[in-house]
């Protein structure tokens, strides 16, 4: 995926946007797997824009790491901590794949959101997006059985499941990987 199609999958905007959003971001930017973008409590001055590749967001609880965000080619990567407060993030942000990224820092997007109105319009409809996913992961394990949030990532993105460990993935939907295992056996 290219860059400007990275960021029309968020929200449409006009040539002379992409190119004046496209004047203050860097890259490609080549990242191993296992790369670390951004450590949990340290201010990440960037955005990433993900064109291929996937990243993964989590945060180390007793000992674990639980992952609770997962972007893949089209997605922004950045603690929304960071993004809105300017505050130390509570995850760390890491590659599961090679991957192509191109950055933005927060401080340059926020001064375009004052200059055009359409980049304004496409950061409010990337923070929408993002509420939405977050609103609907919380709903789902808040009320849905472990088969049927893995029946939900089947449907919604089953390629995930060729591309990163089941570790992650039971991990993501909030069980162990047993309890993975023991859903799948049941397909």
């Amino acid at each position: 995926m290219d860059i400007n199609t990275a960021i029309l999958s968020i929200y449409t905007i006009s040539e002379n946007s992409i190119n004046e959003l496209l004047k203050y971001c860097y890259g490609p930017i080549e990242k191993p797997k296992g790369y670390i973008l951004t450590k949990a409590g340290t201010i990440e001055e960037y955005l990433y824009f993900v064109t291929k590749g996937i990243v993964r967001t989590f945060s180390i609880v007793k000992d674990e790491e639980v992952t609770f965000w997962i972007g893949e080619e089209g997605s922004v990567a950045c603690s929304m901590r960071n993004y809105v407060e300017s505050k130390p993030s509570y995850e760390t942000i890491e590659t599961l794949e090679d991957c192509s990224l191109y950055r933005i820092k927060a401080q340059d997007l926020q001064q375009l959101y004052k200059q055009n109105i359409e980049i304004a319009n496409w950061g409010r409809k990337f923070a929408e997006y993002e509420i939405m996913k977050t609103e609907n992961r919380l709903i789902a394990q808040q009320f849905l059985t472990a088969k049927e949030r893995y029946d939900n990532l089947i449907k919604s993105q089953p390629q995930l499941l060729q591309r990163i460990p089941l570790s992650i993935i039971a991990s993501y939907l909030g069980i162990t990987q047993v309890s993975l295992s023991r859903i799948r056996a049941l397909k």
